[in-house]
């Protein structure tokens, strides 16, 4: 593709210079190729216009630039190089990659969630009943990201626009017809999904999270409420919205463009309904009251919360063209998402350790319900370990603190990501939560001690919950990213146990 072509398509102040052969896009300097536009813009770290000269060197054929200074600088400086000017630096990458690499976007039927809770899971469900059907799926989300057959590492929950059209346009190579991406709050406030056409647009839930960034909930709510009005482009065609969420009435409105479909266990506005839940370690079963009829559902998902994953992940299926008969067949073979309620081997030990990434209040709280629930049959206890993210939102450190310990035997309060706070200054503000209640609690900062501690002081018919971290394989700490895994950590001290 020219320069003149690919700046057709790019809402720009100015366009200038030429490129014959424009081959792919960049935001990082380093990764610049000969042949690629340079997306100079300002972010909330860095200013990318810094490395503009760098990107030239490692031979870039255009750049595009969020600054008017450093756009007239190309101009006298790099007169033939190819030069745009735009206000917005993230819309224009979008734009720009979107171009170059022929709009993969327009080949896919696009699926994405978003909430507080939920997110990883409901579109793990929702690719797997796809796929049940035949359809080849690309998958983006927060603990892995899937083309086709191919399963890879996620960095983020939603990466950047040009990363998210590459990886659509590997989907497209490999046959793909669906898309389903996590969209959290960040990406579609900072527009990191500028311009993605969403046909089925998936709202799972609301509570507190974030507030470092957004600074109210306020903000939060409408940052995510931004996926039902469209980002850059048309409304979804169908938005599927939780009627039980305190919330729902303000993502109802905002999808007012779109057709609705609600789900619930409640909220009688709920058209697709879960009644008479019966609920065992896995294997979740309930009555799906639908406008259609009732019909019986089973799932190895185990838990309440899941209950409205799998009410979420059907109502986008449905809108995806899917029978309610394959949903139900495809409902029976699904599997967790790695890291959430996932359960480590024991043993003969009798104790079930399970890791799950629950890492707010709200879901900490639905965490150790359902561990309550599946002791309850036997006398067990529910013994909580977790810990609170350093650089994040602190108000709800004693929230978690009091949720963790307002329904277990025992907490065991550790380290969890703790990044440039000292960690035990993080364990303090959340302990103060914990006091509010009367669990007992153990303070071990090193998490791969507390996690010892934890499984130590279970007896056969408890349940210890390792709760924070889920399919992360690392611990961030002050100074370095060191490796760390609950699930191995765990395993060991069982297969010691045992």
């Amino acid at each position: 593709m020219n320069w003149n072509n690919a700046c057709a398509e790019l809402v720009a102040l100015e366009c200038a210079g030429t490129a014959n052969n424009v081959t792919g896009v960049e935001y990082d300097s380093r990764r610049v190729k000969p042949g690629d536009v340079f997306i100079a813009m300002r972010g909330g770290a860095t200013d990318g216009n810094r490395y503009i000269d760098a990107a030239l060197r490692q031979g870039a054929a255009a750049v595009v630039t969020d600054s008017h200074e450093t756009f007239v600088r190309l101009r006298r400086e790099n007169a033939g190089t190819g030069a745009a000017l735009v206000e917005h630096g993230r819309r224009a990458m979008a734009e720009i990659s979107a171009a170059v690499l022929g709009h993969p976007e327009r080949s896919l039927a696009l699926s994405a969630v978003t909430g507080t809770n939920g997110k990883t899971t409901t579109a793990f469900l929702l690719e797997s009943m796809l796929r049940s059907v035949g359809r080849t799926c690309v998958l983006i989300g927060t603990v892995e990201t899937h083309v086709g057959d191919e399963v890879r590492e996620s960095p983020h929950t939603t990466p950047e626009s040009r990363d998210v059209l590459e990886i659509f346009t590997d989907g497209v190579r490999a046959g793909a017809t669906e898309a389903v991406m996590e969209m959290s709050s960040h990406a579609l406030e900072q527009e990191r999904v500028w311009g993605l056409p969403v046909d089925v647009a998936i709202f799972t839930n609301l509570t507190q999270d974030h507030l470092d960034y957004h600074g109210t909930m306020e903000n939060y709510l409408q940052a995510k409420a931004r996926l039902f009005a469209g980002v850059g482009a048309p409304a979804p065609r169908v938005a599927v919205l939780n009627a039980d969420d305190e919330h729902f009435g303000r993502f109802r409105d905002a999808a007012g463009q779109s057709s609705l479909m609600t789900f619930g266990v409640t909220s009688k506005a709920a058209e697709y309904r879960a009644e008479e839940i019966r609920i065992q370690p896995g294997e979740t079963r309930f009555r799906c009251a639908t406008p259609h009829g009732t019909v019986e559902m089973r799932s190895p998902l185990t838990g309440r919360v899941n209950v409205y994953n799998l009410l979420a992940a059907s109502c986008a299926a449905l809108a995806r063209g899917l029978s309610m008969e394959q949903i139900i067949t495809a409902a029976e073979s699904l599997r967790q998402a790695p890291g959430r309620f996932q359960v480590v081997p024991a043993g003969d030990t009798g104790i079930t350790v399970v890791v799950d990434y629950a890492h707010t209040d709200d879901a900490l709280r639905n965490l150790i319900s359902l561990a309550r629930e599946l002791v309850r049959q036997h006398g067990g206890r529910v013994i909580t370990l977790f810990g609170c993210g350093g650089d994040r939102d602190r108000t709800k450190r004693p929230k978690m603190g009091k949720a963790a310990g307002e329904r277990s035997d025992l907490v065991v309060l550790t380290s969890d990501n703790p990044r440039t706070e000292e960690p035990e200054a993080i364990i303090a503000e959340a302990l103060v939560g914990v006091k509010q209640t009367a669990a007992d609690c153990i303070v071990e900062e090193d998490r791969a001690g507390a996690i010892e501690i934890a499984i130590r002081a279970a007896r056969r018919g408890d349940i210890v919950l390792l709760a924070g971290k889920g399919h992360e394989k690392v611990q961030i700490l002050k100074n370095e990213t060191v490796p760390f895994d609950d699930v191995a950590v765990a395993a060991a001290v069982l297969k010691e146990i045992a």
